[in-house]
């Protein structure tokens, strides 16, 4: 089966050449034939690397220690369930697993708009192609996953390790959100590729009109909800997994899977300025660029060994290739703007500070300052090495003081911009619309102090929370009173009529709302607690309202790992609440050790509970206790930010235009068929258009 990979990688590398050659030609001659050439070559890529990726995870089902990569990443006892995350463990893996999940976006935008767009598909399949080419290039001649073992005969089998298990999976990647964190990432990461292509497409076309900018929209909010899955199944696994109490400790590899995420968010701001007034042309093309080189630099952090990461591979020289293939991207970025930027003249000018646009482009820039900021300080070890000859590194007290305030900012912004009206907002619609939230922020605020709510940021965070809430409870209220007056329907019928009737403006609502949740678990850090304990049988620790008692001590053991186990009984107000069962694992095959937390958590608080090992002082086991409030609101948080995004991209329900409308919208806003206080006849059809 190695043989089959390597001839389905060859293949794959040589397909995606061709599509590049053809895709260039095509855009010069503009031939059906050659069009249709060049895109079926790109689309067959997704085939030969599927056919790759299945090879690899036969070979490590089957236990074939012949291949480097498999005796590296896995062990006749590890669990199937893991064997088939084995495949993105290591340098190779997950590389061809770029490659695969890049396969697969490129087949489907290359399908789905073979008809719908032919001026643009030429440009777009060369440059899918163009990204293809470089990651099959190293699957095939720098870091290929087939590698066989030195010392294995044709037959497979190895002389040198005849009776070899394997050095197992990496422990940490040993649990069950490492299945579903590194893909959803991946998704993200490569899915920014098709906004790229498209962007580029547009560009170097000179594609007519905002068509384009539905189609990127579409494809980059896809890949920024897969992004945002990862990020958060990834503070999951370290919440869960590392032991540390924490789940975001600005890691540079973490920070590296944050950058595209908010240029991706900058960029779905602002578009609406382009498809609304014809603005910030120029902007959103290079958002698009610099998004993806993002992705590109991201991926070289995790791979390169330039930074020290918990999450990051091995060191290798690979990280030259990303730094070249980076540079190409720039020029070719540069080159194409420079050559194209009089299509990309403005429509409209700004016409005040108080109004929609002001608030994108603020947005905008509040959030390439965190950008920024967060780039800087995860290069800037990298650079003081070079420039000093010695690592300076930076730590979370940085990145937390610049980016907290940042952060509230931005959460202002949320609750602030929906209420604006393109143009100008008088200063009535802003006291209509802004006094009874401000009202019942600041009153929230009072109360929160009132109980002993000190800390400056999770106060400015209540007030904030509190007012982006009740904006958005009211926009929605304001619509569905109007569609329930007229139908005679309950306001909740009215409510769910209103959000399917504009989806993506009440489905980017709901993914607000989902932020603030994620900013109120956040601000439940500042009264986080821990304390740490050598605790014998009968010794007891308190943390907040709890008590734990030690009770007893056993082992577990498997074929994978074997583990010492703590028994402990959580009692509240003297009655027994809960059991919990940290554990101290050693897995057999690479000879690590790691901890097994222990969580109760519950939408207040999280009890955290760590079984470190025996205490070299002491001899005792050692037990550390957190007490984390309000962490599980920024999972919950996350799900409704998901849920808010499937929702933006479902098409829109519409109805028919009667002839008598109800009055402007209070907050400025134009009566348009996207408006909910449209009055509409009941028959409705099913449109795609925004």
């Amino acid at each position: 089966m190695d043989i089959v990979g390597s001839f389905a990688l060859l293949l794959a590398f040589l397909a995606a050449v061709y599509a590049f050659a053809a895709g260039i030609a095509a855009v010069i001659t503009r031939k059906p034939l050659l069009i249709k050439s060049a895109r079926n070559a790109g689309m067959a890529v997704f085939g030969l690397v599927t056919l790759a990726v299945a090879c690899l995870e036969y070979l490590f089902f089957t236990d074939n220690f012949s291949m480097a990569y498999v005796v590296a990443h896995s062990n006749r006892a590890l669990p199937p369930f893991y064997k088939f995350a084995a495949l993105w463990a290591g340098q190779e893996g997950s590389l061809l697993f770029w490659s695969w999940l890049l396969s697969i976006y490129a087949f489907w935008a290359l399908f789905l708009n073979r008809k719908k767009h032919p001026e643009l598909m030429p440009y777009v399949g060369a440059t899918l192609a163009g990204v293809q080419i470089f990651f099959l290039t190293l699957n095939n001649f720098v870091a290929t996953p087939f590698k066989v073992l030195a010392g294995a005969d044709s037959s497979g089998l190895v002389h040198m390790a005849r009776l070899s298990e394997g050095s197992g999976l990496n422990p940490l990647l040993q649990y069950y959100e490492m299945v579903i964190h590194p893909p959803m990432l991946y998704l993200g990461y490569t899915g920014f590729t098709v906004p790229f292509a498209f962007a580029m497409a547009a560009l170097l076309g000179r594609y007519p009109g905002e068509k384009w900018i539905h189609i990127t929209r579409r494809w980059t909010m896809v890949a920024w909800c897969f992004q945002t899955v990862g990020i958060l199944l990834g503070a999951h696994w370290a919440y869960a997994v590392l032991g540390w109490g924490g789940y975001w400790a600005w890691d540079p590899v973490e920070n590296a899977s944050l950058l595209p995420w908010i240029t991706g968010t900058a960029f779905l701001h602002s578009v609406m300025m382009q498809e609304k007034r014809g603005m910030m042309k120029v902007w959103n093309v290079w958002l698009v660029f610099v998004t993806f080189m993002l992705c590109i630099l991201g991926t070289m952090l995790t791979r390169s060994g330039v930074v020290s990461s918990v999450h990051a591979f091995a060191e290798s020289s690979i990280g030259g290739w990303f730094v070249a293939f980076l540079v190409i991207i720039f020029l070719v970025c540069l080159a194409a703007w420079y050559k194209n930027r009089d299509y990309l003249r403005s429509d409209n000018q700004l016409d005040s500070l108080v109004s929609r646009e002001s608030s994108f482009l603020f947005n905008n820039l509040v959030l390439l300052a965190a950008c920024f900021a967060v780039l800087w300080g995860t290069l800037f070890p990298v650079l003081s090495e070079w420039v000093t000859h010695s690592k300076i590194s930076v730590g979370p007290p940085f990145f937390n003081k610049v980016n907290i305030p940042i952060a509230l900012f931005l959460l202002f912004l949320t609750g602030v911009g929906p209420l604006l009206a393109w143009r100008k907002t008088s200063f009535d619609s802003l006291r209509r619309n802004f006094a009874w939230p401000l009202a019942v922020a600041v009153l929230a605020s009072a109360v929160a102090f009132a109980f002993g709510f000190r800390e400056v940021y999770a106060l400015v965070c209540l007030i904030l929370s509190v007012f982006v809430t009740l904006t958005i409870f009211f926009e929605f209220f304001r619509g569905a009173r109007v569609i329930a007056s007229r139908d005679g329907s309950n306001l909740l019928s009215a409510v769910g009529e209103l959000t399917m009737r504009n989806t993506r403006r009440y489905g980017g609502y709901i993914v607000h709302f989902g932020m603030v949740l994620i900013f109120i678990g956040i601000a439940g850090q500042a009264f986080n607690k821990d304390v740490q304990k050598d605790m014998g049988l009968g010794d007891t620790l308190s943390i907040g309202p709890f008590t734990i008692l030690c009770q007893s001590f056993d082992d577990v053991a498997n074929a994978n790992y074997q583990s010492e186990r703590a028994t402990l009984e959580v009692f509240r107000n003297g009655h027994s609440e809960m059991m919990l069962y940290p554990e101290h694992r050693l897995y057999l095959a690479s000879q690590v050790p790691e901890t097994m937390v222990a969580i109760e958590s519950s939408p207040l608080r999280d009890l955290y509970v760590v079984y470190e090992g025996r205490s070299p002082d002491t001899g005792k086991p050692s037990i550390h206790a957190h007490l984390n409030p309000l962490v599980k609101w920024i999972w919950f948080g996350g799900i409704v930010v998901v849920l808010g995004t499937g929702l933006a991209l479902m098409p829109n329900r519409r109805a028919a235009l009667v002839l008598r409308p109800v009055e402007q919208r209070s907050w400025g806003d134009a009566i348009t068929p996207e408006s909910p206080n449209v009055v509409r006849a009941p028959i409705r059809r099913t449109d795609s258009h925004d």
